[in-house]
């Protein structure tokens, strides 16, 4: 008979381990509560600690830490209203006495004593609550660092033609540590010994499964194939035409990891420097409870969850001013970006990816000059009035040039020149070497040494660089441009 009790135990044992279990706080009530588990319309299934209940109606979660890690993330996004409870992981067995122990201390707390229980709060993997009080504009500052500069392949860079130095003057070492594709497109030559290729790509770092670090290249393409899968996803009439227009494609849909096959809900959005596809889990998404003055409601931030656009009423810039504007969360950027002039954005949009569209609109600074857009670090001292280096820059006949910015806060007008001015003056003038080069493929002036040349000027010319343009240049004059 000992020997049947004892198997029984340990069958039962074997059935129940013991398992951590959550206790909620109401944020809005300060009710503790036992939680139960969530239905199908996403509404919360507590229990209240005053009851005698069956441990098997309170919901049990792997006491592992990765694993409770990926539970509780997964929960919370399913959860509706999730900001209204905070979470209190506590052992199933404890659970009725612990919650009631809460319940008396948050009756009795002070609102500085209420604000000591963040400290034990369980929050979803990259889905903090509590860091959401950033802006849209400065939401990746706080990001950890995911490598180390020692972690990088110098080698392979140094085969695209680039080094640290040269990385971190274009401003483009910092977002690669951080985790994320350089902010702006980085010219590389390709040396293949019969052949070299130049080209503009933007840069990331991948962990391979060797555990070594990867430099990823994203080159440009014409446009995404919408006819192929990605993922697994194959995208309606609706998901292509958002994917055009906005560069968002405005909902969540499960993709499958192809090494995996694990189901993953996800957004999608298209890179408007590359026209690359970019997936990021829905769990991760990050949403702002203010933007620019307007408070979001349960409802609205749900929208933005959902991967839908949210048209905001009211906002204020920096100025002061009022202004309107539709917000979406971009897979690429991962955060909620502004989305101007949403109609007719698509041929727009391919020739120009900096556009409008996709500034950061805050009244004091554009973040766009000149089709070039600024990366965080770069927009932040300019700004703050600071002179910045652009490159990238292309005139008129599709010619490459680079200088230097400053936004005048007088004026709210961007004083552009070519070399680096110590002291602002009133209106900076190009350098000799660059004045021709501009006035000519810019401007539609006439340099008199080089006016039958046929090709646009390059950066610092001003004579005939070679025996063919010398030849351009004897030709009778048929040019009708202002002279120079």
């Amino acid at each position: 008979m000992e020997e049947k009790v004892q198997n029984e135990t340990n069958e039962t044992n074997k059935i129940k381990p013991v398992s951590d279990t959550l206790l909620v706080l109401n944020i809005n009530t300060n009710a503790v509560e036992m939680v139960k588990g969530i239905d199908e319309e996403g509404n919360l299934q507590r229990i209240p600690p005053d009851e005698k209940k069956d441990n098997d109606q309170l919901i049990r979660v792997d006491k592992h830490g990765d694993l409770f890690s990926n539970f509780f993330s997964n929960f919370y996004r399913q959860l509706k209203n999730a900001s209204h409870f905070n979470f209190f992981k506590i052992s199933e067995y404890d659970a009725v006495n612990t919650a009631k122990d809460l319940q008396q201390y948050v009756d009795q707390a002070s609102p500085e004593e209420k604000e000591k229980l963040k400290e034990y709060e369980v929050l979803p993997k990259n889905t903090n609550p509590l860091k959401n009080q950033n802006t849209m504009e400065n939401n990746t500052d706080n990001q950890e660092y995911r490598f180390q500069p020692e972690q990088i392949d110098w080698k392979t860079m140094e085969k695209f033609g680039l080094n640290k130095e040269k990385l971190e003057k274009m401003n483009a070492l910092d977002p690669l540590l951080r985790g994320f594709k350089t902010n702006t497109l980085i010219p590389i030559t390709i040396n293949l010994g019969t052949a070299i290729s130049k080209m503009d790509v933007r840069l990331s770092l991948q962990t391979a499964d060797n555990g070594e670090v990867a430099v990823n290249l994203h080159g440009i393409r014409k446009e995404p194939n919408y006819n192929l899968k990605f993922l697994g996803h194959e995208f309606t009439d609706e998901d292509k035409k958002n994917l055009k227009e906005s560069g968002n494609m405005g909902r969540v849909v499960d993709l499958v990891n192809p090494k995996t096959d694990e189901i993953i809900p996800s957004v999608i959005s298209r890179d408007r420097l590359t026209n690359e596809l970019v997936a990021y889990r829905a769990e991760y998404m990050k949403i702002p409870d203010e933007i620019k003055g307007i408070r979001l409601d349960d409802h609205q931030k749900q929208t933005l969850l959902e991967g839908k656009p949210l048209y905001l009423e009211g906002m204020t810039s920096k100025k002061g001013e009022l202004f309107d504007a539709t917000v979406q969360f971009n897979a690429d950027k991962r955060y909620v970006e502004f989305i101007f002039n949403n109609q007719n954005q698509q041929q727009g949009q391919q020739q120009n990816p900096s556009s409008q569209q996709n500034q950061n609109i805050d009244g004091e600074a554009p973040k766009v000059f000149r089709g070039k857009e600024l990366d965080d670090a770069q927009y932040d001292k300019f700004k703050a009035g600071q002179t910045i280096y652009v490159d990238g820059l292309v005139d008129g006949k599709g010619k490459a040039y680079q200088g230097y910015i400053t936004f005048n806060k007088e004026t709210s007008k961007t004083d552009f020149s070519f070399t680096n001015p110590n002291k602002l003056k009133e209106k900076s003038q190009p350098s000799e070497d660059h004045k021709t080069q501009k006035a000519v493929n810019s401007d539609g002036k006439t340099n008199e040494a080089t006016k039958n040349l046929k090709e646009p000027l390059e950066s610092k010319q001003q004579q005939p660089a070679n025996k063919q343009q010398e030849a351009q240049q004897k030709k009778p004059d048929r040019s009708k441009g202002r002279k120079m």
